[in-house]
């Protein structure tokens, strides 16, 4: 999953420092190596992923924070 998602990490990565200043602590959308929006919740920035964009791959990041390491169980496509 993460080699599927490597071009959104690295657009991520790009704009980091604008997103902490802008954005910090709210929740962003990456695909297609662009911005597509920025949420106050986790919940809303993965459902509209999912109603934009359907299955992804997308990243959904959260500003600020360092990235996640989730187990294998948990890194499925819906």
């Amino acid at each position: 999953m993460m080699a599927l998602l490597s071009k959104e990490i690295a657009a991520y990565e790009k704009m980091r420092d604008v997103l902490e200043t802008d954005h910090f602590g709210k929740w962003v959308i990456v695909y297609n190596e662009k911005l597509q929006g920025v949420y106050p919740t986790s919940e809303e920035a993965a459902y509209n992923a999912v109603k934009q964009f359907g299955r992804g791959p997308y990243l959904i990041r959260h500003v600020g924070e360092p990235p996640k390491t989730l187990p294998a169980s948990v890194l499925y496509r819906i």
